[in-house]
């Protein structure tokens, strides 16, 4: 980790002092040229900082949320075409608190929104149903046959007799609990959405949509154009009210979650600025810490947008995470230059001196940091894939603001006289084992075989008990409505409504039966889709199920007025074809133009991941026992069949990309230490912390899924950091000879407090994510806060325990004189 003997540097009052050949390449040529390189940077952060503040979107993809190479996905993107109405769409919920849908102001507000919805650009308008919409009909049978029309009477003028028939319709068209709550106080909207709009050929802006939603309906119509109280989370109190759930919906209220969470940045940047102050006392030093690592995030914001990649509800944490982890990185560049200050020594030869012995780890760290980032790419969510890269850009980015920028501003400003002498001071104090010196020696005692024996046993006691809780830890959502938002969103308080007042729920689970052209009207096509339905029925998560054979059944027997004996599929095909005929007209959306693609369609009670993995294990058992060459039963439609195959995906990935990290980050530990004796001691630390982290989050009612699958790879690439830093230096000392008591304690002096403050910063950069109204990043917030502050009392506790029992035994280096080992004994 590169040169660490600060002693042997020569302190150096004056340039003329100093050989500007000396160091190696890079240290000459940026600080010999120091104008030139100072130039350089900012002429680079002013145009990428014009490409974040010109090019940068927030821009979030339907798409990109789904694991498009799972064969789930596959089998839904295949006939996606064909299953108009099972993608992306939009529930709209009139509800009027004064009365029920029979009033005819009622019906001229819900017109009013279902011309609004159905002229709105991405509304696929040929798919959306409502009680205005002509695609709800209503059929009965009588002696002459079939009757039936749309719900809504054609010469609707809001007359008593209108109304009565409107009612009449509403019960013959079966549509009470779907359409039309069961209280009859609220209708329904089914909005489904396209890919692109039609007029410009790009994809559906989902946030453009959401707020129309919100300021040409709720606004209008629930709050009297009172923005701010819809704003503020209230609920109107206006006679009628307007709840809204679906894909681009809660995309639109993740988004404006985003913008809140900029604020935090502002925190994040505040607390860090107080921290470090406090640490240094020194308040230009504190501010160039601050300014470099913003640097770092214009510069990672800049390339982003430069590369077309646009900000969404997962990649807006990245800045977050490069700023502390630039904070962290910059603050031990500037406490080692305070040092030499301190002893004095000038201010371009104390940044010259930190440059040579942190520069090389510090890009071992931030390489181990950039691991971390790197495994998600393991990810199939092309969403997660992008956090990866953009993060990855964000790591490259720190070498040149962090490691090279942050010493060469220092080289300019350096610190003040008064806080490198209170560095100073505070160094001698712990010499003599006062202030932090009090602190190191007890840390100390962690190198005996008394207090490592229990610190040892202690973690295998917590190690075990965490292992036994984790063993609890579910793939998926475990609360309904949308767990991206906390419960009391207006979201969930609009979820939970439709729920409790409509009998079919928004979570569709569909099995796509797939047949040669007009194939789905094969009588052993439709049995099977039967049976496929009525084994879906058992399953106790399953409110209902809906296919082309309900629609058969129904039309056959109204063939034959009405007799419940031909309620059935005939093996006439004569009989089917005729039923799908008039299915065709009634319900378009049970098959595809050519019926060859047909969806046997499951509403879900909710979304958890016990009753996902539930219906999938039925559906993909029968799917095995009765797929044929011209009749496949293909997983997976519908939103609960999308999150169903994320979930495979996250639980698929979760192992693997552990496996990954923790090999690399063993690879960088082997090529570091050169031991693997203290690659074990780094490593094991980091496993409890793994373990501890899942056991937290089976407490805290947290599943793994898209938003917490990074947090476990990100705490282990980022928390070994600790490890690089404090074993590097312990491990130095031993070779030099000295005994491993001594060697820690002088390893702990040199980079305790940088360690502490490096867990600190880490925290206080994530920790005020906990009050994000975006429930994933708050459950985030506090995964990762637990994992840096964890890992640094491991690091602190754990590996001078450990190397106890496996590096108390370091050779020395044989040409270490016995002079030199006195030395470095008395050497704090």
């Amino acid at each position: 980790m590169g040169n660490l003997k600060q002693d042997t540097m020569p302190v150096i009052r004056h340039m003329r002092d100093f050989d500007r050949r000396s160091g190696n390449r890079l240290e000459r040529w940026v600080f010999n040229y120091r104008p030139l390189f100072m130039l350089c940077m900012t002429l680079v952060t002013l145009l990428l900082g014009y490409m974040a503040a010109t090019r940068l979107e927030l821009r979030p993809s339907f798409e990109k949320m789904i694991p498009q190479s799972q064969p789930y996905i596959q089998n839904f993107l295949e006939n996606r075409k064909s299953l108009r109405g099972l993608g992306s769409s939009v529930r709209v919920v009139v509800e009027n608190t004064q009365g029920d849908i029979f009033d005819p102001d009622y019906l001229t507000v819900l017109k009013q929104v279902n011309d609004d919805l159905f002229l709105s650009e991405g509304v696929d308008r040929a798919w959306m149903k409502s009680l205005w919409s002509p695609a709800v009909r209503w059929n009965e049978v009588t002696e002459e046959g079939f009757q039936g029309g749309p719900v809504m009477p054609d010469a609707y003028r809001g007359s008593a007799e209108d109304i009565d028939q409107l009612r009449q319709n509403i019960n013959r068209a079966g549509i009470v609990g779907s359409l039309v709550a069961s209280d009859f106080k609220s209708s329904m909207l089914i909005v489904p959405l396209l890919d692109k709009a039609s007029a410009t050929g790009q994809g559906i802006d989902y946030y453009a949509f959401a707020q129309k939603l919100e300021t040409q309906l709720r606004d209008k119509i629930e709050f009297a154009g009172d923005s701010q109280a819809r704003k503020a989370g209230e609920e109107g109190k206006g006679k009628y009210k307007v709840r809204v759930i679906g894909f681009a919906k809660l995309i639109g209220d993740l988004i404006d979650g985003l913008i809140q969470v900029m604020m935090f940045f502002g925190l994040a940047v505040v607390t860090s600025f107080v921290i470090i102050y406090l640490y240094t006392r020194c308040l230009r030093s504190t501010l160039l810490v601050i300014v470099c690592s913003l640097t770092a995030v214009v510069w990672q914001l800049g390339i982003v947008a430069w590369l077309g990649y646009a900000i969404d509800p997962y990649s807006v944490l990245v800045p977050f995470l490069i700023f502390a982890i630039g904070v962290s990185h910059a603050a031990q560049k500037m406490n080692g230059i305070m040092q030499d200050i301190a002893r004095g020594t000038h201010k371009l030869v104390a940044a010259r001196y930190t440059f040579r012995r942190l520069f090389i780890a510090g890009v071992t760290a931030l390489l181990a940091d950039a691991v971390g980032f790197a495994v998600l790419m393991l990810i199939d969510i092309p969403v997660i894939q992008d956090l990866a890269i953009t993060a990855s850009i964000g790591v490259a980015v720190l070498i040149f603001t962090s490691l090279l920028l942050m010493p060469v501003a220092l080289s300019y400003i350096g610190v003040g006289a008064k806080a490198a002498e209170r560095a100073l001071k505070i160094d001698t104090r712990a010499a003599q084992s006062r202030g932090f010196g009090k602190l190191w020696d007890f840390l100390d005692r962690f190198t005996t075989r008394k207090w490592a024996t229990g610190i040892v046993l202690g973690a295998v006691a917590l190690g075990i008990a965490g292992f036994m809780v984790s063993q609890h830890l579910q793939i998926g959502d475990l609360d309904s409505g949308a767990p991206e938002l906390r419960a009391d969103s207006r979201y969930n308080r609009d979820n939970a409504y439709i729920t409790s007042h409509y009998a079919l729920s928004s979570d569709l689970f569909a099995v796509m039966i797939k047949t040669p052209p007009e194939g789905c009207l094969n009588y052993q096509t439709l049995i099977l889709a039967d049976r496929l339905a009525w084994e879906l029925q058992q399953y106790p998560g399953v409110q209902a199920t809906s296919s082309l054979v309900n629609a058969v059944r129904q039309i056959t027997a109204g063939s034959f007025e009405g007799n419940p004996k031909l309620n059935s599929i005939q093996r006439n095909q004569n009989v089917l074809n005729y039923a799908a005929q008039q299915a065709s007209v009634n319900a378009p959306e049970l098959f595809n133009t050519d019926c060859s693609v047909m969806p046997v369609i499951a509403f879900l009670k909710d979304h958890k991941a016990q009753t996902l993995d539930a219906v999938v294990a039925i559906a993909d058992k029968f799917a095995r026992e009765n797929s044929t060459a011209d009749r496949q039963f293909l997983l997976a439609a519908g939103t609960a069949g999308i999150e169903a195959a994320t979930n495979i995906v996250v639980r698929e990935a979760n192992h693997t990309m552990l496996l990954y990290v923790y090999a690399a980050v063993t690879l960088f530990c082997l090529i570091t230490f050169r031991s693997w004796r203290a690659t074990l001691v780094a490593l094991l630390p980091l496993v409890l912390t793994s373990i501890l982290c899942e056991a937290l989050m089976v407490i805290m009612g947290i599943g793994v899924k898209v938003a917490t699958l990074p947090v476990i790879a990100l705490g282990v690439g980022i928390g070994v950091d600790y490890a690089l830093y404090l074993l590097s230096v312990q491990l130095h000392y031993q070779r030099q000879g000295l005994p491993l008591a001594q060697a820690y304690r002088n390893a702990v002096s040199f980079t305790g407090r940088v360690v502490g403050l490096v867990g600190i910063t880490l925290a206080a950069g994530v920790v005020c994510w906990a009050w994000s109204p975006i429930k994933f990043q708050a459950d985030m917030g506090i995964l990762l806060t637990f994992m840096f502050i964890w890992n640094m009392l491991g690091a602190l506790i754990l590996i001078p325990a450990l190397s106890h029992f496996l590096l108390r035994n370091i050779l020395p280096t044989p040409t270490l004189s016995t002079e030199r080992t006195a030395e470095l004994i008395s050497t704090p």
